[in-house]
């Protein structure tokens, strides 16, 4: 439950501490002394945008700070999965910058606006007047039926089976449309393999060609250079051999004569050898070298089979159309096998969908088994509620599987006697609405463990006994939760645990709200005020006192479930 909570520099409030009791809180005030402004700021620990334009002095920052007592509800799990230290004392923090940047807290831990939003839907439930607007959405009213049925574990089941149908269906659907899609283009691409395998493209083939056609274009003028140069080196008479040869005899004279001489022998007797085998070679790429006008050709055709294949793929080399011939190969190949894929998508498909249908059909079950319960149930509230002759149907229609089921809900509502039930939106009043609300919310009470419920005006369009029976209610629910009741009736005011009066302190250069707890003798005032306004008579004022005083002893009397 809220043990305290401290608002810093938010619209009107300079400075607030409110530190409400373990059961039913009230809190009154004029209009505009800042009792919205208080719901504004809890609504920033709950996750609610922030805007700087609240801030009291713009040149300093917000700070909304929670701080909770949790020890004996079973939420730790949240805070395991969000990977947050759980604290049997929380606090939870808001702040905004002058700049306009936030930054959420959990017990000191940083936290993103999501997991703030997840952690504070455990400890806190605000009803304002925009809920009995939500009242009459098909979501908001399956959650109730949801949370009456304390289905989660049914609902938990299907949401995964129905994720991974979702995933599995959303695959096939690919798979189907990367199949159109490539059948498009399999012809085309078919075609252009079956070109380039017919061409049996070989790694650097290109360079090779193009330096062997260069050879053979210019044979005449190689043969002729090569022949000259054997004439060059081994002419009968005259040649570089010959002299070499005479060069070397003379050393083999002297060599005896001195080292350095047998050592410029040996090197000439070196070169000699080399020219020799330099001599062969030449001769035998001589004899090599022919004008073969045929292979010349040859070659041209398969070069310009290869430059043809080149432009048309816009790439420069062969080794680049090896690249794409692979990738061509990949692409027919997954046609080819793609409906195999297909079949396979397909049979996981309809192997999820049915484990997503029969979870969903026993979370169905376990909706429409508490659907006359909650009829029945509410009903009975609004009678008490002022409402005898009020009925509600609920309708339930089995659907297409989504995220949350296949079921929509749609209350039915009639608050007179003989006329057909209608979707609440269309036939409920805001007093019928706010009453409506109070019944669901009283009998949900029960069924989740929520330390915290605030009550924003639930009161609007209701009067007289029915305010009494409304606060009544709200007793009995603050046996199991902490409330927190805005309210403008003494009915209902006159049966909290304890109460709080908002007001404007303009003792000051600039207004400022402010709260403060009520003793007794001022709680009957208060009450006195609300009954016959400003200056009640001292007949209305014990009456207050008459009124007061009862719920005070039943609340002496009053065992709390807490």
């Amino acid at each position: 439950m809220l043990t305290n909570l401290q608002i810093k520099n938010y619209a009107l409030i300079e400075q607030l501490d409110f530190a409400p009791d373990h059961a039913l809180n009230i809190i009154t005030g004029e209009t505009g002394a800042g009792k919205s402004i208080m719901l504004g700021a809890i609504g920033l620990l709950l996750g609610n945008r922030a805007d700087t334009r609240t801030l009291y002095n713009p040149s300093e920052k917000c700070v909304i700070e929670g701080e909770f007592n949790i020890s004996g509800y079973i939420i730790r799990s949240i805070f395991e999965e969000e990977q947050l230290d759980y604290e049997e004392h929380c606090i939870i923090r808001r702040e905004i910058s002058p700049q306009g940047k936030t930054r959420a807290f959990v017990n000191d831990t940083p936290v993103n606006l999501e997991t703030l939003r997840r952690v504070t839907s455990q400890l806190m439930d605000v009803h304002s007047q925009h809920d009995n607007l939500l009242l009459g959405a098909n979501d908001y009213q399956l959650q109730i039926i949801d949370t009456f049925a304390q289905n989660h574990i049914f609902l938990d089941k299907y949401r995964a089976d129905y994720q991974v149908y979702n995933k599995s269906y959303r695959e096939h659907e690919l798979l189907l449309g990367e199949s159109k899609e490539s059948k498009k283009e399999f012809d085309y691409n078919a075609f252009l393999l079956d070109e380039l395998q017919k061409v049996k493209l070989k790694g650097n083939e290109l360079e090779g060609l193009e330096l062997e056609l260069n050879k053979l274009e210019n044979a005449e003028d190689v043969k002729s250079k090569l022949l000259l140069t054997t004439n060059y080196l081994n002419a009968p008479e005259q040649s570089i051999i010959t002299f070499m040869t005479s060069a070397v005899a003379n050393f083999n004279v002297i060599s005896s004569y001195g080292t350095q001489y047998e050592q410029l022998r040996n090197r000439l007797q070196s070169c000699l050898i080399e020219l020799k085998d330099i001599t062969i070679e030449v001769e035998s790429e001589a004899e090599e070298v022919e004008l073969d006008n045929e292979k010349i050709s040859i070659i041209q055709q398969r070069l310009d089979l290869l430059y043809n294949l080149l432009q048309k793929h816009q790439v420069k080399t062969d080794h680049e159309l090896m690249v794409i011939q692979s990738e061509l190969e990949k692409k027919v190949s997954k046609v080819l096998n793609i409906d195999e894929a297909i079949e396979k998508a397909k049979a996981q498909v309809e192997k999820y969908e049915k484990a997503m249908l029969k979870s969903a059909e026993a979370l169905s079950k376990s909706r429409i088994a508490v659907l006359p319960i909650i009829e029945k149930q509410i009903s009975d509230l609004l009678k008490d509620l002022g409402m005898p002759n009020a009925s509600l149907n609920i309708n339930n229609e089995i659907i297409k599987p989504t995220p949350n089921g296949a079921n929509i809900i749609n209350l039915l509502f009639s608050a007179n006697k003989g006329i057909k039930p209608q979707p609440i939106k269309n036939v409920a009043s805001g007093g019928e609405f706010s009453r409506l609300m109070l019944a669901i919310k009283y009998i949900l009470a029960n069924k989740r463990a929520l330390p915290t419920i605030i009550f924003d005006e639930i009161d609007t369009g209701i009067s007289g006994e029915v305010s009494i029976k409304v606060g009544n209610m709200m007793r009995e629910m603050s046996r199991s939760h902490q409330l927190i009741a805005i309210t403008h009736l003494h009915q209902i005011a006159a049966q909290g645990s304890a109460h709080y009066f908002v007001y404007k302190d303009n003792s000051s250069a600039k207004t400022v709200s402010r709260i403060r707890k009520l003793n007794n003798d001022e709680r009957v005032m208060e009450i006195a005020q609300m009954i016959g306004g400003q200056n009640p008579s001292k007949a209305v004022v014990e009456n207050a006192r008459e009124i007061l005083s009862k719920h005070l002893v039943d609340l002496t009397n009053y065992k709390l479930d807490l």
